[in-house]
């Protein structure tokens, strides 16, 4: 049997890009879904563009990341859906684009609290239902900017560096009492979605143009298979990306004060 077969996969993001491609892949594998975002319509688009004959096993569960005072009753809500939760995707997130220095700290802020702290304060509702069970994975969607730095993304990067060191954490935490919960982090490369016409500038306001890299990136589709082979390896970490995304997080990693150079003149927009 399929490892997403008959599973209750929680994804939050999922009306567009990444989550939506994520989403109509693991529908067409006999998952049932819960598929969260802000817009209840566009869910329910992502929904309607699945198989017919799957349509059924599909749950509409509107929410905003930056309210985390829901995210209890939000959590009971979504595992009222289906009696309980086996795989959450946590890919809801913000881009931004702008320097460093022309950046608002209110900016800097409300990207951590969506893209990190979202992705924590989620997590804490739902793993003592992982935990009781023994069973359970979570997926979260980092970045490549989680590993490197790049310009133009120093809040994002920060708050996707954030998430790397929580979960690699949490999952050293659970080894040894709860084999049966896994955490896999996907760091993917440019991916061809809507990021960049939704991220921030450093005043707050959103950029709405799409940057030439990220016209340039990978199939949404294509990222999903990919993504979702990860997943089914319970794989610790994916890098998913083009030959330029993975090769700088290697030469990163191995060849660090070289990088620093790199990234000065890397066509990043």
């Amino acid at each position: 049997m399929d490892y997403f077969q008959n599973k209750v996969i929680w994804i939050t993001g999922a009306s567009s890009g990444i989550g939506e491609a994520v989403a109509k892949k693991l529908s067409s594998s006999g998952a049932r879904l819960i598929l969260s975002a802000r817009r209840g319509t566009e869910l329910e688009r992502v929904k309607n563009s699945c198989a017919p004959d799957n349509q059924s096993m599909i749950s509409i569960l509107p929410f905003d990341l930056k309210d985390a005072s829901t995210f209890d009753s939000i959590t009971k809500e979504a595992l009222q859906c289906y009696g309980h939760i086996d795989l959450v995707i946590l890919n809801g997130g913000i881009a931004q684009r702008s320097l460093a220095k022309y950046t608002s700290l209110e900016v800097d802020r409300e990207i951590m609290e969506i893209d990190y702290f979202s992705c924590v304060a989620l997590t804490k509702h739902l793993l003592p239902h992982f935990m009781e069970r023994n069973q359970g994975h979570i997926v979260v969607v980092s970045s490549v900017m989680g590993i490197i730095g790049t310009p133009f993304r120093s809040g994002y990067a920060a708050a996707k560096h954030a998430l790397h060191g929580y979960f690699d954490s949490l999952r050293a935490e659970l080894w040894k009492k709860y084999k049966g919960v896994a955490v896999t982090l996907i760091a993917p490369g440019w991916v061809r979605t809507n990021i960049t016409m939704n991220a921030l500038n450093g005043d707050g306001t959103k950029l709405n143009s799409m940057d030439t890299a990220t016209e340039r990136g990978m199939d949404p589709t294509i990222f999903a298979d990919k993504m979702i082979k990860a997943i089914r390896k319970r794989k610790n970490l994916a890098v998913i990306g083009g030959f330029k995304e993975v090769f700088a997080v290697v030469v990163q990693r191995f060849f660090p004060d070289l990088f620093v150079k790199l990234v000065r003149v890397m066509a990043v927009r």
